[in-house]
Formats: C-alpha cells, structure tokens, sequence
C-alpha cells in the first residue's frame, strides 16, 4: 500500500465486513491543533504541543505560521512511540513578519480563515492561496468583518483566493454580529482582537464551536463572555495583552472517531472503542443524534484535560430508526452529516436534516454530493436548500456497489467507504487521497478492527 499523504489520484474499495472489534485512538482533533499552532505561534515563550494532528490542513498552518516568523520544531515523544511533540516560539503580539511569497493553505478553509483575522490587525501583506478545492471557497464573511478592523483584504471575483490582506497599521476595534453561526468568522475577529487597542465584541445569536475562547483563556488573553435570556452570547476580547506559552495536549478528534464508530453500529457483530476523544459540548451533536436514534453508544470515562472534556466512547451493532434532526443542532455537528445521511440509509424510517445550507460551502457542495453518492448506492433521497431526506433500508444491507469520487473532500471519501462495509456490494471511491488532510491512517486504523478496504487496481 501507498501511504495516503503521499499518493495522488488514491483509489479505495470497501467490501462488505462484519465483527469489528478493537480499541483505537484517532488523530488529534483539527480545531484544537489549528488553534494551539496559531496561539503558541504569538504567545512569548515557548509552547509545546502532543498529540498535535499532523495532517495536511494543520501541517499548511504550521508552515504559514513559520512564514509568518514563528519558530516551529518537531520533537520524538520520550516514550519512543514516534509521537511527536511541537515547540512553538511565539512573535507576541503585533510581531508578525512580512512573508518572502504567498502562503499556500492547501485544502485548509480554517488555516486561511483564522490566519487572516491574525493578520488583520498587524502591518504586513500577505498573499494567500489554496488548492483547486479551497479556492472555490467563499472568504467574503471574514473580508466584511475585517475590513472593520482597517484592513483592506481583496480577493478574486466570486470573493475566492487568492485573497490579498494589508493589515492595519492602526486597528480600531470593532463589534461584530454573526449573521450565520460559524466558529471560522467568530475566530478570525476574535483573533483580529488580540493585536487591536480597546475591546472587540463578537455577538453569537446561535452558539458554534468554542474552542478559540477556551484555548484564548487557556493562553491568558483578556476574554470573556455573557450570555443574556434569549441564549445569544457575547463574547469580548480586549487587545494588546501578550499571551503566555502552554503546555497543551490536542484530544481526539471526535469527527474522525464518527467513522469507526459508524462502522461498528453498521456492522454486524462489532464492538469498537474509541479512547481520549474531544466532548466539547459544541461537537457532540453526532452522539445525541444516533442516541435518538436508537444507537448502542456509550460515553466512558469522561474527564477535564486542558480545559476541555474528553472520553472514551463505545459502540456497538444497532438498529437504528429515522428521526428529525433539527436545524439547531447543525452548529454542533456540522461535520458529521455525511456520515449520518450514511448511518440513516440503514435506518427504519426516514431521517430528515435540516439547517444544512453550511454543508453547500464546505471542501465540496456537500449537501448535493452526499445526496448524488447515496442514490448512487441505490438510496432513496430528497433534498432542498437547506435540507436532506434519507429513506432508510429497515436494517437490511443497501445495494451499494457505486463508485463514488470524492470531490476533493476527505469526510464523503470516508462516509461512502463506511457504507461499502455495510452495503451489499463494495463501494469504490475515487480522490482518497483527501483523507491525508484530516486523518492520516485512515485506511491502517479501519483495517486493524477488521474492516475490508484495499487499494482498488488501476489507481492513478
């Protein structure tokens, strides 16, 4: 086999498997790594972080950081695992330096985003651009709220990279409410706030992720937060205060966990563990979902680490029943549909999401991709704007047998080869090589509880 970071053009084929059984860890969660790059990468002193997710989208962020003046250095853990341990060297605060050519972000929508609101508010111009994937992707909801700060950011036509930002050289802060729930938008202003005198504010009518505020607590930022009656946070965050280097250790990433806990569920006979998983309460809406569902899946020892919770989770083959996934509950899962349209093509009933415009945004058109793949597979599906309708199979096997391009996005490339390990006949799926930029090892993991995934002849 071909390692995944490595190949172009990876073609995958899962077949039918049954008797999953095993307990794994997977890679450090994308958010928290992205983030401890970026805050170790301004804080004074030292930061050192383990179990960092060394994937392609953070591994982008890690060089952007060092082109940007960051000190970055890979050590081996002591415990002669080959884990490995990062030692940031922060800037502080206003210390970025003039990169010597654009950066490149790859595929990584957060590495772009979040690093421009870093840069917003310091003077420098940089130039960054992405992937084939990424630069189709919309960067006009942070230019608008940057652009408050005094930065003047300007992008191809479509408001797409390549994205042109001269940082301001004397930021004023600004207010900013959300028009859409979004944890990129929340953090880029956030971030522009670190470098800008005064006090920015960020209003959140709908809470997303947070793990920006806990990391930016965790660092000694001045931040904090109210929440008033009607649920709508407001988070402020008063500039100019250096941050101090930490000491973090990078959970596991609960969207790469939905995929083998997705195949124990689905196949029969299995019981899989997944340990030291991220449970920040904006990313479990997956786990209250498939609880709704009917699903054998159980949270383990549940603990604080770093100022996050973090557990084990256990699951087991189920039958599942269609439900109502409400539109509120999107923020909180917003990753993890694919997977769940997935799980839902084997449930009794009909599965019905909502609030799903988000997914039209993200590495592909997901919404229409996973509905295109899933009828592919012989699934019954309805969708509109902002919605999907699964019809489920009763717990019997789908037809299957499609092969399925992934649209240069890693979580349809992982979804649909889930659903070739439950499905009557092995589903192919073209572009894997995706995976690389979120779950390296994908593929060796999924085999080591028994999963039936191969490279598929004729790969190119």
């Amino acid at each position: 086999m071909r390692n995944e970071q490595e190949t172009s053009g990876l073609v995958l084929r899962a077949a039918p498997s049954r008797g999953l059984a095993g307990e794994v860890e997977v890679p450090g969660d994308k958010s928290v790594s992205h983030r401890a790059v970026m805050l170790g990468a301004l804080a004074i002193g030292t930061t050192r972080v383990s179990g960092l997710l060394e994937a392609a989208d953070v591994l982008r962020t890690v060089q952007a950081m060092a082109a940007l003046g960051a000190r970055l250095e890979r050590h081996s853990a002591q415990d002669g695992s080959g884990a490995g341990v990062w030692h940031i060297d922060g800037v502080g605060v206003r210390g970025w330096r003039q990169p010597e050519e654009a950066i490149d972000f790859g595929n990584s929508g957060t590495g772009v985003r979040l690093t421009a609101g870093l840069v917003a508010t310091t003077p420098v111009k940089v130039i960054f651009t992405g992937d084939e994937s990424l630069s189709k992707r919309p960067m006009t909801r942070i230019v608008e709220p940057l652009g408050r700060f005094g930065a003047r950011i300007d992008t191809a036509p479509g408001g797409t990279l390549p994205m042109r930002i001269s940082g301001a050289a004397e930021p004023v802060p600004v207010e900013y409410e959300l028009p859409v729930p979004s944890a990129q938008v929340k953090s880029a202003v956030l971030l522009a706030g670190l470098a800008t005198p005064g006090t920015t504010t960020v209003i959140e009518p709908v809470a997303s992720r947070d793990h920006t505020e806990r990391m930016l607590k965790a660092f000694g930022a001045d931040i904090a937060e109210e929440v008033d009656e009607q649920g709508v946070r407001r988070i402020h965050v008063t500039g100019m205060k250096e941050l101090s280097a930490q000491e973090i250790v990078v959970p596991g990433d609960p969207s790469s966990a939905a995929f083998p806990l997705a195949a124990a569920i689905l196949c029969a006979d299995s019981r899989v563990l997944v340990q030291n998983v991220l449970l920040n309460p904006t990313r479990t809406g997956l786990i209250e979902t498939l609880h709704e569902m009917g699903a054998e899946i159980r949270i383990l020892n549940p603990r604080q680490s770093g100022g996050e919770i973090v557990g084990d989770l256990l699951a087991e083959t189920s039958g599942l029943r269609g439900i109502t996934v409400p539109g509120g509950r999107a923020p909180s899962m917003i990753d993890e549909y694919p997977i769940l349209a997935v799980l839902a093509a084997f449930a009794q009933g009909t599965t019905r999401m909502e609030g799903l415009a988000e997914l039209r945004v993200k590495e592909c058109d997901r919404l229409a991709v996973t509905a295109q793949a899933l009828a592919a597979c012989g699934v019954t599906v309805r969708t509109g704007e902002d919605w999907l309708e699964v019809d489920g199979s009763g717990g019997k096997a789908v037809p299957g047998g499609a092969v399925i391009d992934s649209h240069h996005d890693h979580r349809i490339a992982m979804s649909f080869l889930v659903l070739g390990l439950a499905a009557q006949q092995p589903v192919t799926v073209r572009g894997a090589e995706m995976i690389a930029t979120s779950f390296p090892g994908f593929t060796q993991l999924m085999r080591s509880l028994g999963a039936d995934i191969t490279e598929a002849a004729g790969a190119a």
